[in-house]
């Protein structure tokens, strides 16, 4: 990936910065595009919002939002790298097929039907959302080491989960630390809760390909948004 320089207007220390890719749901890794030549800008309050940017896939065209890249220099001072808007982006490379096609929502499954079990409790909710991934075809799905502090409730090969089994819809927050922690591990993330989704959260994750699924107290996940049904019809 090819550096910028970033200048500190603090201590006036010199730094090449390289803005990390990560990979876009169609496999190709993307990266927010730095706008040369536009002086880093000083973080002094910081919002949710504002660490999020706009950054369109030069292979699938895809528009999703990504982290905002930052620097911390050595003197202390948190630098904001200027990114190119996406309405100026580059014309992105046509579109390639897909890696895979999904499968038409009229297809016959090729799994067998899933066997749900009864949730009386949060560890229940856990073991059911775990049955389920492997239904889908993930392989060993088990509790993390670290525990449900680390956001994450279950991990795989390829894929880690977050069960939600508070009376609350799951919040913004919760479904942004599942999809970064997603990023950083190269793995699909799948959130799974008993009380839905807060307006916002079903809105991020719509936007970057999330699944959500909701769990009814009968054991049987329910997908609440595309990424959920596109993964219920191929699997892993």
């Amino acid at each position: 990936m090819k550096s910028v320089p970033v200048r500190c207007p603090v201590c006036n220390r010199d730094h090449a910065y390289s803005t990390p890719a990560y990979p876009c749901p169609c496999g190709m890794p993307t990266a927010p595009p730095l706008l040369a030549g536009a002086p880093a800008v000083r973080v002094g309050h910081r919002s949710w919002n504002d660490v999020w940017v706009t950054v369109r896939c030069s292979s699938c065209a895809r528009e999703d939002q990504w982290p905002q890249p930052e620097l911390c220099c050595p003197c202390g001072t948190v630098l904001r790298i200027p990114v190119r808007p996406v309405a100026t982006a580059e014309a992105p490379a046509a579109p390639v097929s897909p890696a895979h096609i999904p499968l038409p929502r009229t297809a016959a499954h090729p799994r067998p039907a899933f066997s749900p079990m009864t949730i009386r409790t949060g560890h229940d909710a856990v073991s059911t959302a775990g049955l389920y991934l492997t239904w889908l075809g993930y392989r060993d799905v088990g509790r993390p080491g670290a525990g449900p502090a680390s956001g994450i409730d279950l991990r795989g090969d390829g894929v880690i989960a977050r069960v939600d089994s508070s009376t609350r819809p799951a919040t913004l927050r919760a479904v942004e630390t599942l999809w970064l922690n997603a990023l950083g591990t190269s793995a699909t993330g799948v959130f799974f809760s008993l009380a839905g989704y807060a307006p916002d959260a079903r809105a991020r994750a719509d936007g970057v390909g999330l699944p959500l699924f909701v769990l009814d107290l009968t054991g049987t996940p329910q997908p609440v948004n595309s990424p959920a049904d596109e993964l219920v019809s191929t699997g892993a």
